[in-house]
């Protein structure tokens, strides 16, 4: 069983082949392939953390789609001063499918 620890956005993934994961948007190339960057990776029994041996590895993924998280709302009120203020946020994310760990 093989796994890897990917960095993505501010987060870490735990992905194999195959995991679809959602990430904040990333650029791909003209392919529609990314490459992401492994924090751990895990081949069995062995299981690698050094940086200089995880330059080596590359995880890639091509893009699925593009899509937007839902929506939150922030909301600020202070108390006896008329103060208000309503403003809204959603994410720009990506959908990526792993497909190969070297």
């Amino acid at each position: 069983m093989v796994y890897a620890v990917v960095r993505a956005g501010g987060r870490q993934e735990k992905v194999e082949v195959g995991t679809i994961v959602t990430m904040d948007r990333i650029k791909a190339d003209k392919d529609g392939n990314v490459t992401l960057a492994a924090v751990l990776l895990v081949d069995g029994d062995k299981i690698t953390s050094d940086a200089k041996a995880l330059e080596k590895v590359t995880v890639t993924a091509e893009v699925l789609n593009d899509l937007r998280g839902p929506k939150i709302v922030i909301q600020k009120f202070k108390n006896k001063t008329g103060y208000k203020k309503r403003q809204g946020h959603r994410q720009d994310l990506t959908r990526v499918k792993v497909t190969g760990i070297k």
